[in-house]
């Protein structure tokens, strides 16, 4: 898949908005994620991402904008879409791009990354690669991704979590890579997407910050009891 296919070139200078919840969060449930991503399309968001194979079906129902599905499974690991099984099943369920776990760890099924993605693009599935590192992208976009993000920058241990978003991993792939370079991971303002934007992100993807309502609710709860 060599030629920008049209879902992809429609998120150029974009939001994108994660929708997901936590297990034994009262959001998670299929039906009420389907209708916050319709919210977010509302509100602007050229595609939902999105993860769980009820989810992925339950969105995709709801808006007309690209879906971005993912199955996590586990929480330690590669967990994001860990294997073929796991993204073919994410693109049946409606996902019109696959997240797949694109570190340089062993994944559980014993296929390489690259691997992985040949498979998918021999049956028509564009593959979006969350990397955590510069070396995670090169191995990612050596392999073909179709989009390379930085979701997992600090969560790897080969990067510092930042305190927000990773703007210098951002920066050291658009200049690197001629392929789609998406930000993704800790972006909690209009400002800092802006920022993402203005550094030659393709697009930019938020999600706790606008879906995550236990989340936002501490930030604004600890800042009123920080002044008690």
């Amino acid at each position: 898949m060599n030629e920008l296919e049209p879902v992809i070139a429609g998120l150029q200078g974009k939001l994108i908005v994660s929708v997901q919840a936590y297990p034994g969060e009262p959001l998670r449930d299929p039906a009420t994620i389907a209708r916050m991503a319709a919210a977010c399309e509302q509100g602007g968001a050229a595609a939902i991402r999105c993860q769980g194979l009820a989810d992925i079906a339950a969105v995709k129902g709801q808006v007309s904008v690209p879906v971005i599905g993912l199955w996590k499974e586990g929480d330690a690991g590669v967990y994001i879409t860990p294997t073929l099984r796991h993204a073919r099943a994410c693109s049946l369920a409606g996902a019109d791009i696959v997240a797949v776990d694109a570190t340089r760890r062993a994944r559980p099924d014993g296929l390489s990354y690259a691997e992985v993605v040949a498979a998918l693009h021999a049956e028509k599935i564009l593959v979006m690669a969350d990397c955590g590192s510069l070396e995670d992208a090169r191995m990612a976009a050596a392999a073909g991704s179709d989009i390379i993000s930085t979701t997992l920058a600090g969560y790897t241990g080969e990067r510092e979590k930042t305190a927000g978003p990773d703007f210098e991993l951002l920066e050291q792939c658009v200049a690197e890579f001629d392929i789609p370079v998406i930000a993704e991971g800790r972006f909690y303002s209009p400002e800092e997407a802006a920022k993402a934007i203005d550094l030659g992100a393709w697009a930019v993807v938020v999600g706790t910050a606008i879906t995550h309502p236990t989340t936002i609710t501490s930030w604004f709860a600890d800042a009123v009891a920080s002044r008690a």
